[in-house]
């Protein structure tokens, strides 16, 4: 009879700011960083205090989730892109006796360049006669739409607030090739939505990488422009993330809020998700249905 086992699968964070040539170098398919670049990110880690708590939010979930899967399905984290890297979580797996291994990429939304990309890592690097199977997208999970809900209600907008649900920018590119994820991303969108009661909304991308190719859009930045008009305050509800890590602490607390700022608006967001009971429970449910 085969063992199971789980693998939150994530993108990885260096645990401090000497190694951030080497992860970025890792982030780039193996090409070395400019200077440039790695003096700005870690200005942007340092900004954060130094580290992003990625690595240690990602533990917490899985820990989270393996009390209440009980001791005989092990859970584990392994990240593409910095320790604990996804071919040695396999091999903690394998050690542990598992034979089939069910993946969870820490992102609600399919892409193509990355949770495509954390399932062929995966697929890559299984051990001799381990099985495994991997949820893509669970974008419209009842449960995750509640968990995404509970922090737009425990916000409380106010009737003069906007929100704006964000997530993650992929380049153009990605989406004219037939990648789904900009459209996981509006469903996302439509069903939090309606869930917590907001009638109307905006819809922006964050976090676009540093190419010189188009990204999808509008970013967050302009949804603010455009609205400052007549807006003065704004709600992000970040649902293309399930924890916080640079992409919240620093492009949203931090560069979204100055943008907010120069218009004399105000900015804040809902809370992460994190380790909240119902987003464990829409983890605990990707597994048992699986079983």
């Amino acid at each position: 009879m085969s063992r199971v086992g789980v693998l939150l699968l994530a993108h990885g964070t260096p645990s401090s700011l000497d190694e951030m040539p080497a992860y970025l170098t890792l982030v780039r398919g193996g090409r070395p960083p400019s200077d440039e670049l790695v003096h700005e990110m870690r200005e942007n880690y340092s900004a954060i205090g130094g580290r992003s708590p990625l690595t240690d939010i990602t533990e917490a979930q899985a820990e989270a989730l393996r009390a209440r899967l009980g001791p005989d399905i092990p859970v584990t984290v392994g990240m593409r892109n910095w320790k604990p890297f996804i071919k040695d979580a396999l091999a903690e797996l394998a050690a542990a006796g598992v034979t089939r291994v069910i993946g969870i990429p820490m992102a609600p939304q399919f892409s193509t360049l990355s949770v495509k990309k954390y399932i062929e890592a995966a697929t890559a690097a299984l051990p001799d006669g381990m099985q495994f199977e991997s949820v893509e997208s669970f974008h419209l999970h009842p449960l995750l739409i509640d968990a995404f809900a509970d922090r737009v209600r425990a916000a409380q907008p106010k009737p003069d607030e906007r929100v704006i649900f964000t997530a993650h920018a992929l380049p153009v590119r990605a989406i004219e090739s037939g990648d789904p994820y900009a459209d996981e991303v509006a469903a996302t969108a439509r069903a939090v939505a309606e869930r917590a009661g907001i009638a109307t909304y905006d819809q922006a991308f964050q976090s676009a990488g540093r190419t010189p190719e188009p990204w999808i859009g509008p970013e967050l930045p302009q949804v603010i422009d455009d609205r400052s008009a007549t807006i003065r305050k704004f709600l992000v509800v970040p649902i293309g993330f399930v924890c916080d890590h640079t992409e919240i602490l620093f492009d949203i607390d931090i560069q979204a809020a100055q943008v907010a700022r120069e218009f004399s608006t105000t900015l804040r967001r809902t809370e992460s998700l994190n380790t909240s009971a119902l987003f464990i429970d829409t983890l605990e449910d990707l597994v048992r249905t699986r079983l």
